[in-house]
């Protein structure tokens, strides 16, 4: 149990860390480009409508399975992977960097969420795939389908200050917790996505694989910025810091 435990809050090295990095990666973008193959050649369609409307089986598709208020606690969580939130998130977080002097790891936060949003809107207008039809009056939507926004920005951004947290404990259980946590935020963001029949099912899979490519790439960044000195360790303030 000791030799467990010790191989469980091991942290790996650099050599691991990497490898695994460049494999999900590679999978996070092979994932993306299948969907988006098939999406466009339409071998997804019959896919994404079952799954659409599974969550919707009455002859009235205005009403989403369960009582009221499940969909009152799905319209909730949407709401975390929604700009607003998302933001109050980040700045918060790039204010907490500023006050402990970590100029450089502020900066870095803000260009890995603005840069993902922006990658976000180029793919939607690249695509420029329409809303769900099967279900009337899904509300108001502002930008195209495919892939999810609400899905990749939250992945992306909860994803990356899960990792910017991680890199401050040494346990690998407390890393995981933080990692797990932010995943299964993405997810639940995603799936609601579907429930709500404001994105099809394979907009919320490309979504979380074109999220997960941009918080690797950017913690692999990271991780080589401060290997080279370039970004503040964890813990490590600005030079100019206080000492009180």
């Amino acid at each position: 149990m000791r030799w467990l435990s010790r191989t469980w809050d091991r942290r790996p090295d650099i050599a691991e860390l990497e490898l695994i990095g460049l494999a999900s990666v590679a999978g996070a973008i092979w994932t993306f480009i299948k969907v988006a193959d098939r999406m466009e050649d339409g071998t997804l369609e019959r896919f994404d409508e079952r799954v659409l409307l599974a969550f919707r089986p009455g002859e009235d598709r205005t009403k989403p399975i369960g009582p009221e208020w499940v969909e009152v606690a799905v319209r909730d969580v949407t709401a975390l992977g929604g700009t607003g939130v998302l933001s109050l998130v980040t700045l918060s977080v790039i204010g907490y960097l500023l006050l402990t002097r970590r100029w450089r790891t502020a900066g870095f936060v803000l260009a890995a969420v603005v840069s993902g949003a922006s990658i976000n809107l180029w793919l939607k207008e690249s695509y420029a795939r329409d809303r769900p039809a099967l279900v009337p009056d899904i509300g108001p939507t502002y930008s195209a389908s495919f892939p999810s926004g609400h899905t990749m920005m939250s992945t992306v951004t909860y994803m990356s200050l899960a990792a910017l947290l991680a890199r401050t404990h040494e346990k690998r259980r407390v890393r995981g917790y933080l990692v797990g946590v932010a995943s299964l935020l993405s997810v639940l963001i995603g799936i609601s996505r579907v429930y709500l029949a404001v994105h099809w099912p394979s907009d919320v899979l490309a979504g979380w694989a074109a999220g997960s490519v941009w918080a690797l790439l950017g913690w692999s960044l990271l991780r080589w910025l401060q290997r080279h000195h370039m970004a503040e360790e964890p813990g490590e303030e600005g030079l100019d810091a206080d000492d009180d």
